[in-house]
């Protein structure tokens, strides 16, 4: 691990953003099982990944957003500069969305949640010094 967790590669490795060194979720994010499931609380520093009811809505924005300009990009991109047809484009766009739905999922909850959550240099040393004790963390519904 790095001594100094950055907070973008943080966002894209889906780590905790307190201490930046547990996982979000349970599994990779190409993987079938529990696509939708996240840890309760950090498995490293104890970091509570559901501080209040909705607290993922957010997110929501995020990804809808995110996911629009995406779309927009991509499909003018195949179209218009490497002339592929109009619905070819959208089918192109359609088989991106659904390998990578449950990615960009995880994605914004991410990075919602770092920008949200204020990054402790203190509880990274605690957690690489080994001194947190922490409960097992429960794997819970990711809605």
């Amino acid at each position: 691990m790095p001594n100094n967790p950055t907070w973008i590669g943080s966002v894209f490795r889906m780590t905790c953003p307190r201490c930046r060194r547990g996982d979000l979720f349970p599994t990779s994010s190409f993987s079938l099982r529990l696509p939708f499931k996240q840890y309760e609380h950090c498995p490293k520093c104890g970091q509570n990944y559901f501080p209040e009811p909705g607290f993922y809505y957010g997110a929501m924005f995020i990804s809808y957003i995110g996911s629009g300009f995406f779309s927009l990009g991509f499909v003018m991109l195949l179209h218009w500069v490497l002339g592929v047809g109009f619905a070819m484009s959208f089918l192109f766009l359609l088989l991106w969305g659904t390998l990578f739905f449950v990615w960009w999922f995880r994605l914004s909850r991410s990075l919602y949640f770092h920008i949200v959550q204020k990054y402790r240099p203190q509880a990274t040393a605690a957690v690489d010094a080994g001194t947190i004790t922490k409960s097992v963390p429960t794997i819970v519904s990711g809605t």
